[in-house]
């Protein structure tokens, strides 16, 4: 199963465990079992801390594997085989289990284990879904740190007819004692803001607390990190409130564009960029949503969604974006039954189905081209004339067979049963004919919105909703500077965001020393 290389990897990491780690491995006879078995061979072989079991006949799932350790109360199970994204979880797993101390800060692991009651989670992973890791090993982590927890790891592909028979139609899919807790990528923080409802107001009186900062930087992504590091370098006072540390690399699949490196993953790469930002002296408020921005003289406060408000000499925009969405009727009441904007995620779900792609961009047509060597059939529609991704693209897309193209079309409506999606409606833009389509999944690829409308009426904005900025990335208000997907510099691209969160703080670090800090002109007089 695993090749020499991955073993010594392996062999390196698990040296590391404490104490021992016991695998109970559920099996029968089938082909999965086999595979599943020839891992935990594989484990087995490079520690000498670990043991398995096989149980035949037994276990909810099969096949499906439980860690545990003796002495210790540990409910923690992968069900089917944790592969490709998610071995990295099975390593932490293992180290976790086998008494490795998990890099996380201690106030979330203090807030793990003082969780009170019984809380069961399983979660519904695709192997190919780059959000999934983040959410497995956060209940995992949960599992490992408190005998209140069980987590239950599942290879959705694998157990066809129980997603179906849920409805689970996007990934990562969680529930809690055996109800819908929640969907997409989630961090052990904002799982515990969910179970503990007394985080939000307990943080927003700690934000209401501090001090004034010199530069305050409103958002988590490449741009507002690279903003934050910088501002941090020069000695002042400097804070970071994102919505989520990462932002939309988060949802990036592959990247290979980020000079130096040869390609790389977005969640990999947005736990580079928080473990940079950490490691100088900042503070990093996660999770918070910012709503509004009031200038005040020599000062700028931003109030945020949990009722706090932060106050700094400077603040540096840095909100990115998100994707555009199609605004028709039944999207909204279908999103995750059948409507989607990850491909790579929620891909392997639709195994065998139709599925529509919306948008003709290089997005688009990588999704579709993605798409169809999973599904039955790929039907891409795009508004304009014609395909906008670049030629190779169109090239391979029109060569699969099991792909329909549609252009000047406009989609009209998300047609469904009340429960899943069973069809889409669009118009012939040449004729203005009104068609429909039977499939079961729609993929949006349509491009980016950018995160300002809470700016809206306090600074200049583009007619396209983004923030306008001159060549430092000052905006219309002193003392007030954008950063990245959010701002009207043109090419969206994490290099470019990356060098506009550095020009940012640099042209912040000016304004500070050449305008008196607050009081300081009074007292000269």
């Amino acid at each position: 199963m695993l090749d020499a290389a991955l073993k010594t990897q392996l062999k390196a990491y698990l040296e590391r465990l404490v104490r021992p780690v016991a695998i109970t491995a559920y099996v029968d006879d089938g082909a999965r079992s086999r595979e599943m078995l020839e891992l935990l061979a594989d484990i087995r072989e490079v520690s000498d801390k670990i043991t398995v079991t096989e149980v035949r006949d037994g276990g909810e799932r099969v096949p499906s594997f439980a860690l545990a350790s003796p002495g210790h109360d540990i409910g923690l199970v992968f069900a089917g085989l944790p592969m490709g994204h998610e071995f990295t979880s099975l390593v932490l797993a293992l180290l976790q289990t086998g008494g490795y101390p998990p890099k996380v800060e201690q106030a979330v692991i203090d807030q793990i284990k003082a969780l009170d009651g019984s809380f069961v989670f399983e979660t519904y992973f695709s192997q190919s879904c780059q959000n999934c890791p983040d959410v497995v090993q956060a209940l995992n982590l949960m599992a490992v740190l408190n005998p209140n927890i069980r987590h239950v790891a599942i290879d959705g592909a694998l157990f066809q007819k129980e997603v179906e028979a849920r409805q689970v139609m996007s990934v990562p899919t969680v529930y809690l004692n055996g109800e819908v807790f929640g969907q997409g990528r989630m961090s052990a923080e904002e799982i515990l803001a969910k179970l503990d409802t007394n985080a939000g107001a307990r943080e927003a009186a700690r934000m209401d607390k501090m001090a004034m900062f010199d530069v305050l930087v409103v958002g988590g992504g490449p741009a507002g990190a690279t903003a934050a590091i910088y501002a941090a370098r020069k000695g002042i006072r400097t804070g970071v409130a994102a919505e989520r540390f990462g932002g939309q690399v988060l949802d990036t699949m592959a990247i290979e564009n980020f000079i130096s490196v040869p390609h790389t993953e977005g969640p990999k790469l947005a736990a580079a960029l928080e473990q940079h930002v950490r490691a100088h002296e900042v503070e990093v408020m996660n999770l918070q949503r910012a709503v509004k921005l009031i200038p005040a003289g020599d000062t700028v406060a931003v109030e945020f969604a949990n009722g706090a408000t932060l106050t700094s000499r400077t603040v540096i925009l840095a909100t990115g974006a998100r994707w555009r969405q199609m605004n028709v009727p039944g999207e909204d009441a279908y999103r995750n039954k059948g409507v989607a904007y990850c491909p790579h995620c929620d891909g392997p779900l639709f195994k065998g189905k139709r599925v529509a792609v919306i948008g003709g961009g290089n997005s688009g047509v990588e999704a579709a081209i993605d798409l169809a060597g999973i599904v039955s059939h790929v039907t891409l529609f795009e508004f304009d004339a014609q395909l906008r991704a670049d030629e190779v693209l169109q090239r391979k897309l029109k060569s699969l067979p099991n792909v329909t193209i549609h252009t000047s079309a406009r989609t009209t409506e998300v047609k469904g049963d009340g429960q899943k999606v069973t069809g889409l409606a669009y118009e012939e833009r040449g004729t203005g004919r009104i068609r429909e389509v039977e499939l079961e999944g729609i993929f949006v690829q349509i491009g980016l919105l950018p995160n300002t409308e809470w700016l809206k009426g306090t600074l200049d904005l583009s007619p396209r909703g983004e923030i306008v900025v001159d060549a430092h990335g000052q905006t219309s208000l002193p003392g007030v500077f954008g950063a990245g997907d959010c701002t009207t510099v043109p090419y969206k691209q994490i290099v470019i965001a990356l060098g506009e969160g550095a020009k940012a703080s640099l042209a912040a670090f000016d304004y500070l020393i050449r305008t008196p800090a607050p009081g300081e002109s009074a007292q000269a007089a």
